[in-house]
């Protein structure tokens, strides 16, 4: 990988409970990535993880707060690399793929490279968290951009300017919504490749819950609409109060037409209220739209703060 020889690369390991599987995706990344630093980041794990990444050849740390969002913070915050890839524990992600994304990383000098599970095996992509993943990815796609097809891999190369410009805010498995917003929001250049996808080894088991999860996945991406365009997020409100104001307020329009009187106050002034409601949140939203463009800029100047990926600096060639 010759492009990538000047670049320090740290393949980053967020785990728990994971004994079964850690030694494996260790001595597989250090195999295809021979120059790069494997961390594997223990997550309050009870059983051997911390051991076996560590006879294995890996750099072990921990993260106290529980959470895949929470170990992802900080490994973010700790560990300085010039490329950055991350990947699971559980040994579903093919290794020797790494290479291959990293080069098209620095070829296409992109800041992301994600790679969109691909596989023959039924146990390996259960169907319920398959369309899941499809719902929510297609939700997503229309809220900031299609530029994902499996916005939940846990498999993604990225360049040390999306990492340091990334401020996380999830504490679990929704952080894999806020890395592919993060790239949507500031509208950096990305690509999605195929990837292997494999099963679990036996006695490993997932830490997904198919409900629980997707529901804070979806809150997620609803929360980040509110944050990321409040202003088509708060006119959307306000058109919903005005709809059904107006709704309402059709029938006594009518009769005051007719009769001149209005005979139903309660919901006269109910349609009153929900005007006022409706200006409210477009109000909010302008505000609010002010406020993110500032949020945005930030983002964007830490994000120029750092070299773009493949480019020679001082700080790459050490």
């Amino acid at each position: 990988m010759p492009a990538s020889g000047m670049q320090r690369v740290a393949v980053l390991v967020p785990c728990f409970n994971e004994a079964v599987a850690i030694g494996k995706v260790a001595r597989d990344f250090a195999e295809s990535l021979p120059q790069a630093r494997i961390v594997v980041y223990d997550n309050n794990s009870t059983d051997d993880t911390a051991s076996v990444a560590r006879a294995a050849g890996a750099e072990v740390r921990q993260e106290r707060l529980q959470g895949k969002g929470n170990v992802v913070r900080r490994m973010f915050a700790d560990v300085d690399a010039d490329i950055y890839v991350m990947a699971d524990g559980d040994a579903t992600y093919d290794a020797s793929d790494a290479p291959a994304m990293i080069q098209r990383l620095l070829d296409e000098h992109l800041d992301l490279v994600v790679g969109s599970r691909v596989t023959g095996q039924h146990l390996a992509f259960r169907p319920g968290h398959r369309f899941g993943n499809c719902m929510l990815t297609g939700l997503a796609g229309r809220i900031f951009g299609r530029s994902f097809t499996d916005m939940l891999s846990g498999y993604r190369v990225m360049s040390r300017r999306y990492v340091k410009s990334f401020p996380v805010d999830a504490q679990g498995f929704e952080i894999e919504t806020e890395l592919a917003v993060h790239a949507l929001e500031l509208r950096m250049p990305v690509a999605e490749v195929p990837n292997r996808y494999f099963a679990r080894p036996e006695g490993s088991h997932s830490k997904l819950n198919t409900w629980r999860d997707g529901w804070r996945i979806l809150l997620t991406i609803l929360k980040l609409a509110k944050n990321g365009k409040p202003l088509a997020f708060f006119s959307l409100a306000c058109a919903s109060c005005l709809l059904l104001a107006a709704v309402l307020a059709w029938p006594l329009f009518a009769t005051y037409l007719s009769t001149g009187l209005v005979p139903r106050f309660p919901t006269a002034i109910l349609c009153a209220s929900l005007t006022l409601l409706g200006g409210v949140f477009l109000v909010c939203g302008l505000v609010l739209d002010t406020v993110t463009l500032g949020r945005r800029e930030q983002k964007h100047l830490a994000y120029l703060g750092q070299p773009a990926p493949g480019c020679w600096s001082t700080q790459g060639a050490r």
